[in-house]
């Protein structure tokens, strides 16, 4: 048996295809989970995981469209592929724009459909190694001291020591030691890796600022 390269989710309610569907994934190592009704598939925790979703457009209780918004606003960051026997210009274009991989049309080939699923499965991948960057730098930015904080933040603003010093009011050696702790609590060697962790994270609020700095917005 192959390894699995992924997980799909497939939702149509035309029972052949998920059957074809499911065998052909199946065949190239991918774990499928099948779903006849956007409230199926909505209702599973299998969606936080997948690294793909296959939606139909037309479904008996709802369309893929709305089923692909409702991923959207739950903070989803699924990679959607459509497949639909009834598609058409203006619902490719919404889909599209709203982030789906592409819009497919039954029948389709193996090789096309075999495609735009690797393309999902590496964006995925790509999504989620971004986020867990980021989420290993706001760890570690958080377990800064407040004083740790606010020298991280001087020293990215481009302050020396001495002038980090005198903008918290205390002595350079004072900072020379807050700032070797807060470089080894953040796993880096450089001001330039430092920069480029706090841009990782993004943090509106990770500790507290200094008044020169807060001065500076």
């Amino acid at each position: 048996m192959r390894e699995s390269t992924g997980k799909v989710l497939l939702l149509d309610d035309d029972e052949s295809i998920l059957r074809s569907v499911g065998r052909l994934l199946g065949a190239s190592g991918y774990h499928v989970l099948s779903f006849q009704s956007a409230r199926a598939l909505l209702d599973s925790d299998e969606t936080e995981t997948a690294d793909c979703i296959i939606l139909d457009l037309g479904l008996p209780d709802s369309d893929g469209l709305h089923v692909q918004e409702t991923l959207a606003a739950a903070g989803g960051g699924q990679s959607i592929v459509f497949l639909t026997g009834r598609g058409d210009i203006p619902a490719s274009v919404r889909a599209m724009k709203a982030g789906a991989v592409d819009f497919l049309t039954k029948p389709v080939e193996a090789e096309t459909l075999l495609a735009a699923v690797n393309m999902a499965r590496q964006r995925a991948c790509a999504l989620r190694e971004v986020e867990e960057k980021k989420a290993s730098a706001v760890r570690r930015l958080r377990s800064l001291t407040a004083r740790e904080a606010q020298v991280m933040h001087l020293v990215v603003a481009g302050r020396l020591n001495k002038q980090i010093a005198a903008d918290l009011g205390t002595v350079e050696k004072t900072i020379k030691v807050h700032r070797g702790r807060m470089m080894t609590k953040l796993g880096v060697r450089t001001v330039a890796d430092l920069v480029r962790l706090v841009a990782v994270a993004d943090p509106p609020d990770i500790g507290p600022k200094s008044n020169y700095d807060q001065g500076r917005r």
